[in-house]
């Protein structure tokens, strides 16, 4: 047995029938005409007809094809092999394709197969949702350029009325794309209409190996890309030019062991488990069960970690800030004696145990729009390609806020703690009772902070946000029983001065409220008037309007300006799932 390979693209068995060496060889047709022998090409003009007419039907082809040999021919060939076989040098398959070159040659063609290759339920609805997501599409298929552009069209990704633009080398379309693609046909064709371009893989990658910037062209202005008669091999190769062109995330998704070198190529890998095997399951990072998976995969969990992740790396700078900056307006107005403002255990539990909890209650759980609205408006998925929920604007916004209730907090409990007398023995606040009362502050105005910004609670928020409360004032229960020594803990401040004084508890609900109006007043002024488009969609299910299909129209064109050229043209000749017309071909 020949096995075959991404480079031969062929395998043949070689067989003792009735006294007769035979050898049976079957693989694509771009490498098996080539190799037929004068006297065996009587079916070749047949053959090529049928096989474009199984293309044209989207059907697979195989080319197959026989050699009688001889015994002298079998030998030398069979000692070759076995000595290529059992090399451990570095150029081992090298002498096992010189020693195969020496059977497969000179073949008669016998005829070819076509079989159909059906495509999963709901492929065609979830590349539909994906491209109107904003997400660009790569097929690299091993297929016929007939056939891979009939599956294209049965999946939903290719429509009438597309430009196409097919890529060889043979082709003139090569010498006419610029490096910068500002006067080429594809730049002027792309104001007029969506592209969809089809190439085979070899001419594709020796392209993109002369033309850095055409892979950048094809990102920016084509739609979707289909590039066929590609072997494993030159799908890893054009997986890695596209990555490393672009600059963008690149996930790869296939169910195969031919689409492993992709898998591991690209930066995210998805196997899809099935018939196919498990080698594809077994190289990747996500695993599947349909394809159809890949939509809520993206458009829902994707959306949702990456706005859970950004939100909780936001608040830990948020709260940390709010905490450090409060130390140092006390060191500066202390002039910096290098008096601690908090007891040690207060300011060494306060992430840890404090305010920890509630952020991971966040990073968990927490949902801005529910899935069947992340599913509805699938350019919600933009937020994340953008950066909107964690760019350097955001995160200093959020260290702003934490700097801004930090102050508030500090002069509001020196202003008002400055003629107080809390003690019955009429002393007036030291440096305990006030490092106590804005740490205390700090604790409730950053949970109180939490809470507000949920856009989604649970039972386990809940306990978390408002069992970290709790937890505080049980600590210091428990530490004034292990410590009834110490004099100058925070659970003697707290007993015997904070909590009996109504005037405590008045400050602390004052600066709470004080420190989170900036950031109640911005985000009204904001969500008002300059809505971001997860916004625009909570509203919509909050007024009630989720049925009202020139509403959601309104909603999604406006986030359509904040997505690309090709983007908009995508998203405006997909199917509209509200009005249901389309503008596609099943």
């Amino acid at each position: 047995m020949l096995e075959f390979n991404s480079t031969r693209k062929r395998m043949s068995v070689i067989v003792r029938f009735e006294g007769k060496l035979l050898l049976l060889c079957k693989g694509a047709d771009s490498v098996m005409f080539e190799r037929l022998g004068e006297n065996g090409r009587e079916f070749e003009e047949d053959t090529r007809k049928h096989v474009d007419e199984y293309a044209d039907a989207g059907l697979r082809t195989l080319i197959l094809a026989y050699r009688e040999l001889t015994e002298e021919e079998y030998k030398e060939f069979n000692e070759r092999f076995k000595a290529a076989e059992n090399s451990v040098s570095a150029d081992r398959e090298t002498m096992i394709n010189e020693a195969t070159e020496l059977v497969e040659r000179d073949l008669v063609l016998i005829g070819a197969t076509a079989v159909e290759d059906k495509l999963q339920q709901g492929v065609p609805d979830c590349i539909d949702k994906l491209a109107q997501a904003g997400i660009k599409l790569w097929v690299l298929t091993g297929d016929k350029m007939e056939t891979a552009i009939n599956i294209g069209f049965a999946c939903s990704l290719l429509r009438q009325g597309m430009k196409q633009i097919i890529i060889t080398l043979e082709t003139p379309e090569i010498k006419q794309i610029e490096k910068k693609g500002e006067k080429g046909p594809i730049a002027q064709a792309s104001k007029k209409s969506v592209l969809q371009q089809i190439s085979e893989g070899k001419d594709l990658i020796a392209f993109l190996g002369k033309n850095e910037a055409f892979a950048l062209i094809i990102d920016v202005v084509c739609s979707f890309v289909i590039c066929c008669r590609s072997s494993p091999k030159q799908k890893a190769l054009v997986t890695r030019l596209v990555k490393e062109e672009t600059g963008k995330t690149t996930l790869a998704i296939g169910d195969g062991s031919n689409d492993v070198g992709m898998l591991q190529e690209a930066d995210i890998g998805v196997g899809i488990s099935g018939v196919e095997g498990m080698q594809a399951v077994m190289s990747n990072d996500i695993a599947i069960a349909q394809f159809k998976f890949l939509e809520r995969l993206l458009l829902v969990h994707g959306h949702w970690c990456y706005r859970r992740i950004s939100s909780m790396i936001c608040y830990f700078f948020y709260k940390n800030v709010t905490f450090g900056f409060t130390l140092f307006c006390y060191e500066a107005h202390a002039s910096f004696s290098g008096q601690a403002a908090y007891n040690d255990w207060c300011m060494s539990l306060y992430n840890v145990f404090f305010t920890s909890l509630p952020v991971i209650a966040r990073g968990v759980f927490d949902q801005d729009v529910s899935a069947t609205y992340c599913l509805k408006f699938p350019l919600l998925y933009q937020e994340g390609v953008q950066n909107v929920i964690f760019s350097w604007r955001r995160i200093i916004g959020w260290m702003l806020n934490g700097v801004c209730a930090a102050v508030i907090i500090f002069f509001l409990c020196i202003r008002a703690l400055d003629p107080q007398a809390y003690k019955k023995d009429g002393k007036t606040a030291g440096l305990d009772i006030v490092g106590s009362t804005i740490y205390k502050c700090v604790f409730w105005v950053v949970n109180c902070q939490m809470a507000i910004s949920i856009s989604y609670f649970t039972l386990i928020q809940h306990i978390f946000i408002w069992g970290g409360v709790c937890l505080w004032y049980s600590f210091l229960l428990a530490y004034g029983a292990m410590s009834p020594s110490i004099s100058t803990t925070a659970y003697k401040v707290f007993i015997e001065a904070l909590a009996p004084s109504a005037s405590y508890w008045l400050i602390t609900l004052c600066v709470v409220i004080a420190a989170l109006t900036p950031y109640f007043s911005y985000k009204s002024i904001q969500m008002r008037f300059f809505p971001m488009y997860h916004e625009m969609i909570q509203w919509i299910g909050h007024d009630g309007r989720s049925d009202d299909p020139e509403y959601c129209n309104m909603v999604r064109q406006r986030s359509i300006r904040h997505t690309t050229v090709g983007d908009m043209a995508r998203s405006m000749a997909r199917t509209n799932p509200l009005t249901g017309s389309t503008h596609r071909r099943r």
